[in-house]
């Protein structure tokens, strides 16, 4: 048995929300790990995306204890305990690597430098939820995603209050949400996030969600 003692594992819903799978989720990533702490929260102000973003960047501080936290969905959750790293914990976030963008926008720091990992199934420091939770809320691009928020659009700032974000090559055995040439060593990730659209190898955990997949891709 796994023992992580300074980190919470929880997962932040609307009141309601698909609430099965959700617990499922959690007592999934509960086998092999005793984790410090286990928490599912429902929050009626969450009606959808937009505002799940928001409680995430200013409600998940209020319900963390430990140093660290692990972030999970209903489509996104351990699945590999076995190739859980200890030196993860070197970092203040870490998350599934993202693909190489597309667009003149998208995966890109306030310099516009490129950022290689983000996603919102992730492992987090108290000390980054803390600080983020001081910064003026606002969409960019016209999108409220709470994980670009982080990693992309404050990404300097936190940096510059010592927070530490992981690199490709370390994020890749974390996580999986989509497939990418780095990605393709890694066969058993700690966490996968399951991408309806591009699904690849996460296929094999498709089965873990009880035979639904929900409308919109976070």
């Amino acid at each position: 048995m796994l023992d992580l003692p300074n980190l919470t594992l929880i997962l932040v819903s609307g009141l309601g929300y698909r609430t099965e799978e959700n617990i499922f989720a959690l007592k999934y990533s509960q086998k092999g790990i005793k984790f410090g702490e286990t928490k599912y929260i429902q929050l009626d102000s969450i009606k959808g995306i937009n505002e799940w973003s928001r409680a995430i960047i200013y409600d998940l501080p209020k319900y963390i204890d430990t140093e660290f936290c692990l972030l999970v969905h209903e489509n996104g959750f351990v699945v590999n305990p076995e190739s859980w790293n200890p030196e993860w914990l070197n970092y203040d976030f870490i998350g599934s690597p993202w693909p190489l963008p597309k667009d003149p926008v998208s995966y890109r720091d306030e310099e516009g430098n490129i950022v290689r990992v983000g996603n919102s199934v992730s492992l987090r420091s108290k000390k980054l939820l803390n600080l983020i939770a001081t910064r003026e809320w606002k969409s960019y691009y016209g999108g409220y995603n709470e994980d670009g928020f982080i990693t992309c659009h404050n990404r300097k700032w936190l940096e510059s209050q010592g927070c530490k974000f992981a690199p490709l090559e370390v994020a890749k055995w974390f996580g999986r949400e989509l497939e990418m040439p780095e990605n393709r060593d890694v066969e058993k990730p700690f966490i996968f996030h399951y991408n309806k659209v591009f699904p690849g190898r996460n296929k094999e955990y498709r089965e873990l969600l009880g035979g639904f997949v929900r409308d919109k891709v976070i």
